[in-house]
């Protein structure tokens, strides 16, 4: 996926409200830039890392800028939230994800479980696998070298729409979840069980019903984020 204008570069001034990001520019001006992510953002937030902004396109955006990437411990990290579910879209339909193959139809945001909505819905398979039910997770955490974690932060959410997968098996269908790792410096991945141990007893409880689970690595420019290759999980 490349970004839809050119990134303006600067430095990190602070992260507050979850959602504001002040930033200096490389050329001086001080500007305070959408933070598209509700995590904590640990090891991602430190003042004067190198960041990189995009314009906003929606006329009715209060602030003129989003934040996109941070440079953390050498790599780029993507922190915008709301890319992920797109780039997974992407990396199925380019035969990346070798996992869900074999589809016919790829539906977004379909209504599902309790009051939730499934990432991707995958159906009329074409070898005769169940509809695929699809949750997405963005990590962005690494606390030691070349290992990715999740979640960053306790994630209720997170919980339930695994207990929500469990369910969709039970129901005859298939589940898994997606860990996109938006950095490209990791090649392994793990549950951040000191952080959340409900989510990661949710997770092995859904993969002992059968929800299955995969992970794979991004590789980030300025210019673009490609999904690339899968990486192991170590539970």
């Amino acid at each position: 996926m490349k970004f839809e204008h050119k990134l303006t570069s600067g430095r990190l001034i602070k992260r507050y409200k979850r959602f504001l990001a002040d930033i200096q520019l490389d050329n001086g001006e001080i500007i305070t830039a959408h933070c598209a992510n509700s995590g904590s953002m640990m090891g991602l937030k430190e003042e004067g890392s190198p960041v990189w902004v995009a314009p906003q396109t929606n006329p009715k955006a209060k602030l003129r800028y989003k934040w996109e990437l941070v440079e953390a411990d050498g790599a780029l990290v993507g922190i915008n939230t709301a890319l992920p579910n797109g780039l997974v879209e992407q990396a199925i339909i380019d035969g990346t994800i070798t996992e869900l193959q074999d589809y016919q139809n790829l539906r977004r945001e379909m209504k599902y479980g309790e009051n939730s909505r499934i990432d991707i819905f995958l159906s009329g398979s074409t070898t005769g696998d169940q509809d695929c039910y699809v949750e997405v997770k963005s990590v962005t955490l690494s606390r030691s070298p070349g290992i990715a974690e999740f979640p960053d932060a306790v994630t209720a959410r997170g919980t339930k729409h695994l207990q929500e997968l469990r369910q969709m098996v039970a129901d005859g269908h298939r589940a898994m979840m997606v860990y996109l790792t938006q950095r490209s410096d990791c090649h392994e991945f793990r549950i951040a069980a000191d952080i959340d141990p409900a989510y990661a007893k949710a997770l092995e409880d859904a993969l002992q019903d059968g929800v299955e689970a995969t992970c794979y690595s991004c590789n980030l420019t300025p210019k673009e984020i490609i999904v690339e290759s899968r990486i192991p999980i170590r539970l």
